[in-house]
């Protein structure tokens, strides 16, 4: 399928300071921020911490707690409440507390000092009654069999049954229609309960406003060796590529083409810091996804060049790339345009849990589509520039056997490639 019906000759090459100048601002801008903020935002991957994801009846009182958590000692934790265009009325919220201390214990301590700022700063709670939301099956069933609302005879098994399908009918209300949090105990009339047993789970549980959904509690070690893994896993990845490139055709072109992958990274994680994003083991995917991505793009343009070079010995080098990137553009179009719909989508749709992924990856085409033609293919011909005519020759894996390239050609020049 080709997007454009007639030729494309646009002069790519002669841009090329206009990129390397669009390019150097964002690194800058990336830089700035970065020294201004002091580093990257690590998320609790790496951190290490607890994360407490708290789920309300209504609409998250953030100021509210954040206040309470600062009034409870826990100013340093961090409110975030979780949007979703799928769900607006999500009313969820996730507390991070960073690591204080060492150990599990620590670790422990920080989500109860998590739970007893919510529940002080909210009003929540009874003396000596259980929070419903919270309850497991098991004490709600024992409630029930001791109280013997609906009068089964509380040493009978066919008691004991019937109030184990009652305890299951009330939670699943709770977990499946309340979304976890039963604000007023009367609601579970809407799953059979009965005046006798409202009045029993009364004397035993409160309702509470809140209820947590889900904690997650990382060491600090961990993080650290998370870190570490990372970024020997993306340098691997460029070392493995770099070494592809220089073998399938030639060192420069592989320096150029890993440089431009740096570009990419660099970027990418420059607008992160500006913007505010975290860094997580996700965005580590897709960092390693948009690294892929733009080395294909790349290797297709270089591998257009290579073919050309063979058709077109007797032109200028710069004028071989400029017809190269333009035989590719339409294929560039197609592919980095619709993935980068499907990326966007899910950026905007995605939800909170994957709006640092799906960022990374809206980025990443756009960077690594234009890297492919505005910085790795102008380092080439910076060097065969830099080089000037009759500086050697160059081979390329792949070449007709003894074929050779004359030495007046400039370096960058790609060897004739085979039959294929």
């Amino acid at each position: 399928m080709e997007l454009f019906h007639h030729d494309v000759n646009l002069d790519w090459m002669s841009k090329a300071k206009y990129f390397f100048a669009l390019s150097g601002t964002l690194l800058l801008i990336g830089l700035i921020s970065w020294l201004y903020r002091g580093g990257l935002d690590y998320g609790i991957d790496f951190k290490g911490g607890t994360l407490v994801y708290v789920r309300f009846a209504s609409k998250p009182p953030v100021d509210q707690l954040r206040a309470g958590l600062a009034k409870q000692g826990l100013g340093q934790s961090v409110i975030q409440q979780i949007s979703d265009i799928s769900n607006p009325n999500a009313n969820e919220v996730v507390i991070y507390l960073p690591q204080q201390g060492q150990g599990t214990v620590a670790l422990d301590a920080g989500k109860a000092d998590i739970l007893t700022a919510l529940h002080a700063t909210l009003g929540a709670g009874e003396p000596g009654k259980q929070d419903f939301d919270a309850a497991v099956p098991a004490n709600v069933a024992e409630v029930l069999v001791r109280k013997d609302p609906l009068s089964l005879g509380a040493a009978s098994a066919a008691s004991g049954d019937r109030y184990q399908q009652l305890t299951k009918q009330l939670l699943d209300y709770r977990d499946k229609q309340a979304r976890g949090v039963v604000a007023n105990l009367d609601d579970l009339r809407q799953a059979g309960a009965t005046p006798p047993v409202l009045a029993a789970l009364h004397d035993s549980f409160y309702a509470s406003p809140f209820a947590v959904i889900n904690v997650e509690i990382v060491g600090p070690k961990v993080g650290t060796e998370l870190r570490r893994q990372a970024v020997l896993v993306t340098l691997y990845a460029l070392a493995g590529m770099l070494i592809y490139i220089a073998f399938r055709f030639e060192w420069v072109y592989g320096a150029a083409a890993v440089l431009a992958v740096f570009h990419d990274v660099l970027i990418t994680l420059g607008l992160f810091s500006l913007l505010h994003f975290e860094i997580s083991l996700t965005v580590i995917a897709a960092l390693l996804t948009l690294v892929g991505y733009s080395m294909n793009d790349t290797i297709v343009i270089f591998d257009r060049i290579r073919e050309n070079s063979r058709l077109m010995r007797r032109e200028p080098f710069p004028a071989i790339v400029n017809r190269s990137i333009n035989q590719t553009l339409s294929r560039t179009i197609l592919t980095s345009g619709l993935t980068f719909l499907t990326v966007l989508v899910l950026f905007l749709m995605g939800g909170q849990v994957l709006r640092s992924f799906s960022f990374a990856l809206v980025v990443g085409i756009l960077v690594g589509t234009y890297s492919s033609f505005g910085i790795a293919a102008p380092l080439v011909v910076a060097w065969n520039h830099w080089r000037g005519s009759g500086a050697g020759t160059m081979h390329a894996s792949g070449s007709a056997a003894g074929t050779k390239v004359r030495s007046s050609e400039p370096v960058g020049r790609l060897a004739p490639a085979g039959r294929r």
